[in-house]
């Protein structure tokens, strides 16, 4: 037994079986052949883990869409992770709606007195009314959103998200996209025009549409056109982005795959502007800022293309009125 201690090697020598003596005996050796096998498997794992975690490596965050979405390598057409249900989604737009409803009853009792003579009230006084109807709704319309998804706390971040860092970058730059957004809106709603013009002939009445109502402002002052750049081009395009796309769109993305969800989304928009005639260019638009928003998933990118959009139709009838043109007429003929 004495002979055996003397003649057992230090643990760090990790000896090879065929170099133990034969006085060990066979039970003996597959015991320390088991041990060094463990050994060596211990020190393999601790290896290869040095090599593949650094202390310092933090992991990145991820969710449902991305699993849902591993797979896909287009943003456009990854979902988003909505935390709400479809009663969530219809109690908010049911409320969105009765609040459209409620502030269009009030501008249509406040419009009529535009085109009439002998007001008491000034157009800028009546462009400063109209904008502080539009404020309150947005501010009330926002405020419903915002109370009802505040109650899922946290929210993901891709959720309502608003960054202005990197406008530029290919794969999700908000400015890049919203100007390639704007030119592919352009085109496509000049070409259906054209479309229109040829199935169709006459064009139909536009007596109702909210921009012939509002023609009595539209180059009257300098007044009157910035009160209708804050309405068209600042308050309308927060509210309606949020709502249709930042909003509906996103949840309906839970249920239905993107692409679909935009063209439900665009039929909706351009529906709730109550303006029929309008219908197949208000669709184009509403796809144009579906794809966009999908592409970057930042809320800026539509918002840039409809304030771009309405901006640029009211300042261009603005110059027609300047120059003398019958913008009544121009727009009849659109």
């Amino acid at each position: 037994m004495i002979s055996l201690l003397l003649l057992r090697p230090p643990p760090s020598c990790a000896p090879s079986l065929a170099a133990l003596p034969r006085l060990v005996s066979s039970k003996n050796r597959a015991a320390l052949w088991s041990c060094n096998k463990s050994k060596r498997r211990s020190t393999t794992i601790t290896t290869t883990t040095s090599c593949f975690y650094k202390a310092d490596d933090k992991p990145k965050p991820t969710s449902a869409s991305d699993d849902k979405g591993s797979e896909v390598k287009w943003p456009i057409l990854q979902r988003w992770d909505v935390p709400w249900a479809w009663p969530t989604v219809s109690l908010t737009m049911l409320a969105c709606a009765v609040s459209f409803v409620l502030t269009g009853l009030v501008e249509a009792s406040l419009l009529p007195y535009l085109s009439s003579e002998g007001m008491q009230l000034s157009l800028d006084e009546k462009a400063k009314i109209l904008f502080v109807d539009q404020f309150f709704e947005t501010a009330a319309v926002l405020g419903v959103i915002y109370g009802i998804t505040n109650n899922f706390q946290p929210l993901p971040e891709d959720l309502f998200y608003c960054d202005l860092r990197d406008p530029f970058t290919l794969r999700d730059g908000w400015l890049l996209w919203a100007g390639i957004g704007v030119l592919g809106a352009l085109i496509a709603i000049a070409l259906t025009g054209v479309a229109l013009n040829i199935f169709q002939g006459e064009n139909p009445q536009r007596e109702t549409d909210a921009l012939v109502i509002l023609l009595p402002l539209i180059g009257s002052s300098s007044i009157s056109t910035a009160y209708l750049v804050g309405i068209t081009g600042v308050l309308a395009p927060i509210l309606e982005e949020t709502v249709f796309r930042g909003f509906l769109m996103v949840s309906l993305t839970k249920y239905l795959p993107t692409p679909v969800s935009v063209l439900i989304t665009a039929a909706l928009f351009a529906a709730a502007h109550l303006t029929p005639g309008e219908f197949p260019q208000l669709f184009i638009l509403g796809t144009v800022l579906g794809f966009s928003y999908a592409q970057t998933r930042n809320l800026l990118t539509p918002i840039f293309i409809h304030a771009t959009w309405n901006t640029g139709v009211i300042l261009i009838l603005t110059l027609l009125q300047v120059l003398g043109y019958d913008i009544r007429e121009l727009l009849q003929a659109s």
